[in-house]
């Protein structure tokens, strides 16, 4: 099977600080490798490091040769300010295909329509014009992952996705994810909940002292 991303030899870490080293892992259409580990372990830090947003202190991080810039969805860890943007749903799913715009004023038809294609995709085109700070939590997220996905997403990086969700919301998302990984989209994403992990994942990376990657026996 075809790698999208292959990590090698990797040492996370800050300055001078080190995390921890990451075991050899690779990702592949249908992929969904969930990332475990205690805080401070270096989640987070792997997945700005794949997002070419931090540079690992060591090792390799190799993409396959088709794969373009602009291809990998990263929905991080949202703070309060994120959540009280006053933005209409339409208007932030847009915003994903703002690196492609470049310094046109106004977004294409082509854009505007990947961007309806998202917001179908994820059964949020009802709330397009409802203002984003307005809307629940698991439609906040919603929305984020359609705006991760608005570009051609063939990556998506998810940290802590459910965080503040209910129950309910929490199942709803992670029943989500499955579906696109079924579709083939690739995805590494971060969560505590290994009880989910175990459910969604096909692949699991634990980081810290019993650091491993492992392929999900139980998944289907």
């Amino acid at each position: 099977m075809q790698k999208l991303v292959e990590c090698r030899d990797l040492l996370l870490g800050y300055g001078t600080h080190v995390l921890a080293p990451c075991p050899d892992f690779n990702v592949g259409p249908g992929d969904c490798l969930c990332v475990v580990g205690h805080n401070g372990s270096g989640k987070t830090t792997l997945l700005k490091c794949i997002a070419g947003l931090a540079k690992p202190l060591a090792g390799t991080i190799e993409f396959a040769s088709d794969f373009e810039d602009g291809q990998i969805g990263y929905l991080p860890q949202q703070g309060p300010m994120q959540r009280d943007f006053p933005a209409s749903v339409r208007e932030v799913v847009q915003s994903g295909c703002q690196a492609r715009r470049g310094w046109r004023p106004f977004y294409s038809r082509g854009e505007k329509r990947r961007a309806l294609a998202a917001m179908v995709r994820l059964g949020i085109a009802p709330l397009a014009d409802r203002c984003y700070r307005e809307l629940s939590g698991g439609q906040r997220q919603k929305t984020l992952l359609a705006r991760a996905l608005c570009g051609n997403c063939r990556l998506l990086l998810l940290d802590e996705p459910t965080n503040g969700l209910d129950a309910e919301a929490t199942a709803d998302f992670y029943r989500l994810i499955s579906r696109l990984s079924a579709d083939g989209l690739a995805i590494v994403m971060v969560t505590h909940d290994l009880t989910a992990a175990l459910a969604a994942s096909t692949h699991i990376l634990t980081l810290g002292e019993d650091a491993s990657f492992k392929t999900n026996e139980r998944h289907g």
